[in-house]
């Protein structure tokens, strides 16, 4: 070490020869973390936790329970059982992983120097796994419920004239989207007997609505210079009179890694998913869809991260991440999928 380099002199001395010191910020880094708001797939259907990785769950007759089957009682007898059966789904929780591997003898130049916190390998590598996780969760979400593959009741966005199980797209000024809405919600409550209280909207179809004339007269003359009228979420769900609106802001890299990153939204930004499903789990309710989730490692956790030492003589230790679920549809009726809905 320079000793020079001890005493202020010294140092200013040094950086006049062209020495650099060599100090990072210990209150900011560029970590391309997504914020936790961002993350889609435990915003839209439960977490419904399980006590085996695979196993069963009961579907009672819909059509049987909507039947009015009381008869007038003869006299002096009786009527017959009324009809209630049920039928069996499976679900089947497989497990996902991801490793990060920490090098103990390089990680020591950290502790030494005091490095800042947000350098220090164990604890971005935990960070990174959680990071991970939640972000193969929305990609499985997507792949599972954010496609027309995935529903039975799709509806299509056409530029004129649409038919049967088409709609005008919301990016013409001239679509009725308040009263294509209303029509969905009818035909979700009258096929599945609930109102669909969640709308989840790709980015693209999000600004197309909140640029509508349609909810644009509804703040127009609302706001003022400091406080301008906006057309938000809140906004979309009031109107449409929805309880949940959630923009699926969430983004992943799409290229293979060492190539140019490309970074796309994980769910479409065209498409849109109306649907019911309840805040938590039921034994009486009814879901388009459920996250089942398995605690596997017994803790309580179905997305944990546990830390263990690596092979002897490596002098390296690894952070795993762990997490056990299957999204599963359960209820074509409780969903209408939008797909297309923007120019």
């Amino acid at each position: 070490m320079n000793k020079s380099r001890s005493t202020t002199a010294g140092i200013m001395l040094d950086i006049a020869k062209g020495w650099k010191p060599n100090m990072y910020l210990s209150n900011m880094s560029m970590a391309f973390f997504q914020k936790e708001g961002m993350y889609v797939a435990p915003s839209i259907f439960p977490i419904c936790p399980v006590r085996t990785s695979t196993g069963q769950y009961y579907v009672f007759n819909k059509e049987e329970l909507a039947k009015d089957q009381v008869e007038r009682k003869p006299a002096f007898g009786k009527v017959a059982p009324a009809i209630f059966s049920h039928s069996e789904e499976t679900y089947m929780c497989n497990v996902d992983q991801v490793i990060l591997g920490i090098d103990q003898i390089s990680a020591l130049n950290y502790q030494r120097t005091n490095a800042p916190a947000s350098i220090d390998p164990r604890r971005n590598k935990v960070r990174m796994a959680t990071e991970q996780m939640q972000l193969h969760l929305d990609n499985v979400f997507a792949k599972n419920f954010f496609r027309k593959e995935a529903w039975g009741n799709v509806k299509t966005g056409k530029k004129s004239t649409p038919s049967t199980n088409e709609f005008l797209k919301f990016s013409d000024a001239n679509s009725d989207i308040i009263g294509l809405f209303d029509d969905y919600k009818r035909d979700i409550l009258l096929a599945g007997r609930r109102k669909p209280n969640k709308l989840a909207l790709g980015y693209n179809t999000f600004v197309a609505m909140k640029n509508h004339p349609q909810f644009l007269e509804r703040v127009t003359g609302s706001g003022s210079t400091p406080n301008p009228a906006l057309v938000n979420e809140q906004v979309i769900a009031t109107v449409l009179g929805i309880e949940q609106v959630k923009v699926l802001y969430s983004t992943h890299n799409a290229a293979e890694l060492g190539q140019v990153a490309d970074m796309q939204f994980i769910c479409d930004s065209n498409s849109a998913l109306l649907c019911y499903a309840p805040e938590t789990p039921a034994i009486d309710e009814p879901s388009a869809g459920y996250i089942f989730t398995w605690d596997m490692l017994g803790n309580g956790q179905w997305m944990a991260t546990s830390q263990f030492e690596g092979e002897a003589g490596t002098h390296s230790e690894f952070v795993e991440g762990l997490m056990a679920t299957d999204m599963k549809k359960t209820c074509d009726d409780l969903a209408i999928f939008l797909t297309d809905c923007v120019e």
